[in-house]
């Protein structure tokens, strides 16, 4: 556990020390690179707490992505163009603020999750991840269609929507931006995981008839994790779509959605900081690979075979020593 805190004190250190580093450097791309990683690894530790905790096999949480990257593209689109979303019965007014794009973002990947959880949740197993996978196909192919938005090409957005106080257009502080919200999401899931609904899901994954036993309803907690987990990984697609300034039907694909779950095999299924590991290291070799050779999805491949067979916590437990926090 010792060796694990230090893994872990030693991944925050990297997160701090390499973009100050490259503001020093004055490598403005080095400071983009980890700023992609951090997004990744927040919506990745989302995926955590449905999948490490709750057991949720979920080949669909690119929907959540997809969904806050729209919100985004959507609003920010209309603030530039001076028009205003005319839906009955309302009227949505376009905005460039943040905070203002974060609540929708978050409102509308919680209303998607708590749909499609409850009824992917009427199946287990292969069943829920087929239907996940199905979900997200056809948020895919909507988007496609989505004439209004750029279709199948996307959507850019000129300018960076703003934040109080910063200038987010400056690498290093929307960098800082993402860092402090990476932060926050991993206090909140290290919080869930100690409270009593997180030990209570984690029973849940392991013996639901004993969770049923004592009164609680195993559905219901894997439904409430569900939910919380579309909601930082919609927050996350909002903030990936603020560092390109552009949305396209990608962020839906099925494609996305086994990255996020590739981040956190290679970090450690369960694991606090395995998301971010897994979001670092897949950032690492998607810049360093992908400069060598375009197959470069063959040596990550050979990386997750290795990860699987020889280290069951992983990364993160090769590096600490210890096998994966449950079976």
């Amino acid at each position: 556990m010792i060796r694990e805190t230090y893994v872990n004190a030693l991944t925050l250190l990297a997160l701090v020390a390499i973009p100050a580093w490259a503001l020093y450097a004055d490598e403005p791309f080095t400071i983009t690179l980890m700023t992609r990683a951090a997004i990744f690894a927040i919506a990745a530790i989302g995926l955590n707490i449905a999948l490490g905790i709750g057991g949720l096999v979920s080949l669909g949480h690119a929907v959540f992505f997809g969904i806050g990257g729209y919100a985004m593209g959507i609003l920010a689109h209309h603030a530039q163009t001076y028009t205003a979303l005319a839906e009955w019965p309302f009227l949505i007014e376009g905005t460039k603020s943040m905070p203002v794009i974060w609540l929708v973002a978050v409102c509308l990947s919680a209303l998607a999750a708590l749909v499609i959880g409850a009824l992917s949740l009427r199946t287990t197993g292969v069943y829920f991840i087929m239907i996940t996978l199905a979900f997200g196909q056809m948020f895919f192919f909507f988007a496609i269609s989505w004439a209004e938005y750029g279709g199948e090409d996307g959507l850019s957005i000129y300018v960076r929507n703003g934040f109080p106080g910063l200038n987010t257009l400056a690498p290093i502080q929307f960098y800082g931006l993402c860092f402090a919200l990476l932060c926050v999401v991993l206090i909140f899931a290290w919080k869930l995981s100690k409270s009593p609904f997180g030990l209570a899901l984690n029973a849940a994954r392991q013996a639901p008839m004993r969770v049923e036993t004592v009164g609680l309803d195993p559905t219901r907690l894997k439904l409430i994790a569900f939910v919380i987990s579309g909601v930082i990984t919609g927050l996350a697609g909002a903030l990936f779509a603020d560092l390109n300034r552009f949305v396209s039907p990608t962020m839906f694909s099925w494609q996305l959605s086994g990255e996020i779950i590739i981040f956190i095999i290679l970090g450690g299924v369960g694991r606090l900081f395995g998301p971010v590991i897994g979001a670092l290291a897949f950032v690492a070799l998607e810049h360093w690979l992908g400069g060598l050779s375009d197959y470069w999805h063959i040596y990550l491949g050979l990386l997750l075979l290795v990860v699987v067979l020889f280290g069951r916590g992983g990364l993160i437990g090769m590096l600490s020593g210890r096998e994966a926090a449950h079976d």
